[in-house]
């Protein structure tokens, strides 16, 4: 397998995008329903094609992650949040998540930023792992904070400085 290529989210991208969120969605990393037609569009007024970043392997999309900024205060605005981390099955090992959080590192710090935040569900093991392991702290648990298929969730802050 080659190695990623990682780039900027183009309007284009729109439906790969939309199709790779819904074959990916899990309870392992969701806490909205999983998606039914109609679906909605992928890119928002909110969150549009430049606050994602693409992973591809042989022009293939297979990844994507999502930088948002954290509120709407300006007293804030150091601050990003990575909103969305996702890899095709097809591609996962291959480096590709890893790839993306460091990109969008990079990008966030190209942005102002002085810190990095994220948001995942405390049974994504994996996830936790790779966060930690790319120097992302635990910052705070909300302890059974969904309701997820009749168990309670945790939600785990995590953030580290840029």
């Amino acid at each position: 397998m080659s190695e990623p290529y990682i780039r900027h989210a183009r309007p284009e991208d729109e439906d790969a995008l939309s199709l790779l969120d819904r074959v990916t969605w899990s309870p392992l990393h969701a806490v909205q329903p999983r998606p039914r037609p109609p679906y909605p569009p992928f890119f928002t007024e909110r969150c549009g094609p430049e606050d994602h970043l693409v992973a591809e392997l042989d022009g293939v999309l297979v990844g994507y992650i999502r930088l948002a900024l954290s509120t709407s205060l300006a007293c804030n605005a150091h601050v990003r949040q990575i909103q969305g981390l996702v890899v095709a099955e097809s591609a996962r090992g291959a480096g590709i998540g890893r790839a993306l959080l460091r990109a969008v590192q990079d990008e966030a710090r190209r942005r102002g930023a002085r810190r990095i935040t994220l948001r995942v569900l405390g049974h994504n093991t994996r996830a936790r792992g790779l966060y930690e392991s790319e120097g992302f702290a635990v910052e705070g648990v909300l302890p059974g904070e969904f309701l997820l298929d009749g168990t309670y969730v945790d939600d785990v802050l995590m953030g580290r400085p840029l």
